[in-house]
């Protein structure tokens, strides 16, 4: 991999619990597991997320995933591409 390209996250498909399957813009799939970081990293912006019916209302917006409609909560695409679940 060129480590120059733009990772952007294309697609993602909600697994169940706290997991979402991404799609890269390369074709890459990766499964992350989002519950550590929300159960462990309390803040009271994203603490409304640790309710799945408002953690499934993920978008895809600028190559991110994002959540709320200010990106209340966001993760960095490269992170996720390498494969690290958010802690």
């Amino acid at each position: 991999m060129n480590e120059t390209k733009y990772i952007n996250i294309v697609n993602a498909d909600y697994l169940g619990d706290y997991k979402i399957k991404l799609q890269f813009n390369d074709d890459v799939v990766r499964q992350i597991d989002f519950g550590y970081f929300l159960q462990n990293h309390p803040h009271p912006q994203h603490n409304k997320y640790r309710d799945l019916r408002n953690f499934r209302k993920f978008k895809i917006d600028g190559g991110n995933i994002v959540w709320g409609k200010n990106w209340d909560l966001i993760f960095n695409p490269r992170k996720l591409y390498e494969g690290i679940n958010p802690q």
